[in-house]
């Protein structure tokens, strides 16, 4: 779908924040190539750790939330990368930046589209760690769901912009994880320690400080892209 289609003039903010979902949506269900790739990466991860510790290792229990975030993390790059290139191979975020649409409505459909994607990664990765590990995962799931929420949105949020902008050079692979990596420490370290909390059958009330982070740099992250994003597209 072209920029035109998505961008007409006087359509308001959600009507454009949906559309680029729609498209995005729309054409990943045609490729399968974000869906298939982050998917695949993140199970080669996965195995790759399971060959270093042995299930039902203590270590396992202490560092699992660690794996599953490595395994997000990286998965949720690759799938960033991707997040533009098709719009700028065929110019399609000149066109998006000359056209009426408010550059952040178009920025929030792209996160919420990734964010559909990475989790639905998530859904596809979590059973392969129980499967490996040989972790009961089932009874810790309703708790973890929090953490995954918040801590993917924030991760998402993020990439996104610095997704755009790594798509204005010629080293995108390179540039996204130098840019993203040190922007979400905070959301990575109250991410695995939410989700350790979880795995661990505490109370989320006992780590409600990492929560607290965790809501305050989803909302810095996308009340920033919100307003950065049209600086982006002008590069």
């Amino acid at each position: 779908m072209s920029a035109a289609k998505i961008s007409c003039t006087g359509a308001s903010f959600g009507a454009v924040t949906l559309a680029v979902v729609r498209k995005d949506l729309r054409l990943e269900w045609r490729t399968r190539e974000v869906f298939s790739a982050t998917v695949v990466f993140a199970a080669l991860v996965l195995v790759t750790f399971n060959f270093s510790f042995e299930p039902g290792q203590g270590a396992v229990e202490r560092m699992a939330s660690g794996f599953i975030w490595v395994a997000f993390v990286f998965a949720g790059m690759l799938g960033l990368n991707r997040t533009f290139v098709t719009e700028k191979e065929e110019g399609c975020l000149d066109a998006l930046f000359l056209s009426p649409a408010d550059p952040g409505a178009i920025y929030l459909g792209k996160v919420i589209a990734n964010l559909i994607f990475l989790a639905v990664t998530e859904a596809a990765v979590l059973p392969l760690f129980a499967l490996l590990f040989n972790f009961p995962l089932a009874r810790a799931f309703p708790t973890m769901l929090l953490p995954l929420a918040l801590g993917s949105f924030g991760f998402v949020a993020a990439g996104t912009l610095f997704a755009a902008m790594a798509a204005q050079t010629r080293i995108r692979e390179v540039m996204l994880p130098l840019l993203l990596l040190p922007a979400c420490v905070p959301v990575l370290i109250a991410s695995v320690r939410l989700t350790q909390a979880a795995l661990e059958g505490l109370d989320l009330e006992s780590v409600l400080p990492w929560v607290g982070m965790l809501v305050l740099c989803d909302a810095l992250f996308v009340v920033a892209g919100t307003f950065l994003f049209q600086h982006v597209l002008e590069e």
